[in-house]
């Protein structure tokens, strides 16, 4: 008896010395990294939520929550979801979905009537993301989600989207798809060496993939979209002149983007209502698409930057954005060389509650923003773009941009006062009305973005309210 009893000892005490290793090896350095709950933040969380928190159920009501907060989102109660964004992601941090499910939310889906989502919550967006990735490295998507934010949503804020993006694509686990979306980061950060360089690395490991598995439709379609890619952007680089500038001859010979083009600017914005602005003005580009940003926000709201913001504030995720600031931001459609557009801001009075005494409309226009058929004409940086009046190299040091802002009053926007019954109107100094056809809104012209429009004669000037200057 004793025999058999001292192997099966034994073995017990292999399998017992075996599953400690592991455990000291493996499993708590796994659990400690992606599970520890040391990693979730658990202030501000009331005594009832600590204590399911501390007796090991976070997980758990996390998930009740966030299917709660999703029929919220059915029924379009938005405003209860923020919370349980907040409470999920305190209770469970590496509940990836709703992070970007979160930042999704709060950066697009708080709109006004005309689809105009509320920009002061996109700092609270960014940090989110943020905290996300910070909680979940192991894999790229937040990363990607919050490098995304700063290319889509908030667009002029280049510099930022290359770090988020390059991040995520140095996780094994990035979609191929998403990885060659860098390229474009670059193109738009003015990197366009670096984007060659980095094409040419994808287009080499896709054609590795393809000669290992040349059956597998997905490794030749990747491969071919690279090289059309790759293809495209070495004949940009020549016939927008980078690679002359580079060279040093392109003075000597004519690209794409010589002479530069005169965009034309001009607007005019008139205050119809209280709280109602119809803003008009003309853009000598002739294809359609091109779109000008426009911004009215309080003259000294926190963390301003003309025509756009800080859009970093910190780590603190502030649900709760300044319920006392305006910052509306639109795109103004260009077509037939003209943008005619009505924004009412007096449908929504908590998202433009306008209690300050001094606003500014500014308009906005970035070339690296542009699409590739606009930006074969203007360059990736507007080499190939001018405008007599509004062509700024200060508000993005070294992007030249077009910008210009007017300055109005509460009581102007407000229709108060002394502007009751006298329409406040402002425009640049060079506005000299529409041209018949650019008014007429019947036909959009689909010219070649290389054809000069031609010159054409400006009705008189139309009535301008006594006692306003023009703005430029």
């Amino acid at each position: 008896m004793k025999r058999k009893v001292a192997p099966l000892i034994a073995a017990m005490a292999a399998l017992f010395l075996g599953q400690a290793t592991l455990q000291g090896t493996t499993i708590f350095p796994l659990w400690k990294k992606n599970f520890a709950p040391l990693r979730a933040d658990l202030t501000g969380l009331d005594p009832s939520q600590l204590l399911f928190a501390f007796a090991g159920f976070r997980e758990l009501i996390a998930g009740i929550l966030w299917v709660r907060a999703d029929a919220f989102f059915d029924e379009g109660n938005f405003d209860a979801v923020l919370p349980m964004i907040w409470l999920v992601t305190r209770l469970d941090p590496h509940q990836i979905d709703v992070y970007a499910t979160g930042m999704w939310h709060i950066a697009y889906n708080f709109t006004d009537e005309g689809s105009r989502s509320d920009r002061r919550y996109i700092p609270s967006a960014v940090a989110l993301g943020r905290e996300g990735a910070r909680n979940n490295d192991q894999t790229y998507e937040l990363f990607f989600e919050t490098g995304w934010l700063y290319y889509h949503k908030i667009e002029d804020d280049y510099p930022e989207a290359v770090k988020w993006f390059e991040q995520a694509a140095g996780h094994k686990d990035i979609m191929t798809a998403r990885r060659n979306l860098l390229n474009n980061v670059y193109q738009r950060n003015n990197e366009v060496d670096k984007a060659a360089n980095y094409l040419y690395g994808l287009l080499e490991e896709s054609q590795e993939r393809y000669k290992k598995a040349p059956n597998e439709f997905v490794n030749m379609q990747n491969r071919d979209t690279i090289e059309q890619n790759y293809d495209n952007l070495l004949v940009r680089m020549a016939q927008r002149g980078y690679l002359a500038k580079k060279e040093g001859y392109y003075p000597s010979w004519d690209y794409d983007t010589k002479p530069p083009f005169d965009v034309g600017f001009s607007a005019q914005v008139t205050v119809i209502e209280p709280r109602v602005i119809k803003i008009v003005g003309t853009w000598n580009v002739l294809p359609v698409g091109t779109r000008i940003r426009v911004v009215m926000r309080d003259a000294d709201y926190p963390n301003a930057i003309p025509a756009g913001m800080k859009w970093y504030q910190g780590e603190n995720i502030n649900l709760d954005p300044p319920k006392d600031r305006t910052f509306m931001q639109d795109q103004l459609f260009v077509k037939n060389q003209r943008f005619n557009r009505t924004i009412d801001m007096g449908r929504d009075r908590t998202m433009y509650p306008f209690t300050s005494d001094k606003y500014v409309i500014e308009f906005y226009y970035n070339p690296r923003q542009a699409p590739a058929y606009i930006q074969d004409k203007f360059g990736w940086n507007g080499e190939g773009m001018t405008d007599k009046n509004f062509i700024n190299n200060e508000v993005r040091p070294g992007n030249p941009v077009v910008y210009t802002r007017m300055e109005v009053s509460r009581d102007q926007i407000e229709r108060r006062g002394e502007w009751k019954d006298v329409a406040p109107v402002f425009q640049t100094k060079n506005y000299a009305g529409l041209a018949p056809t650019q008014v007429d809104q019947g036909v959009i012209k689909v010219p070649g973005i290389l054809e000069q429009p031609k010159t054409q004669s400006a009705p008189s000037t139309p009535g301008k309210a006594p006692g306003i200057s023009a703005n430029e």
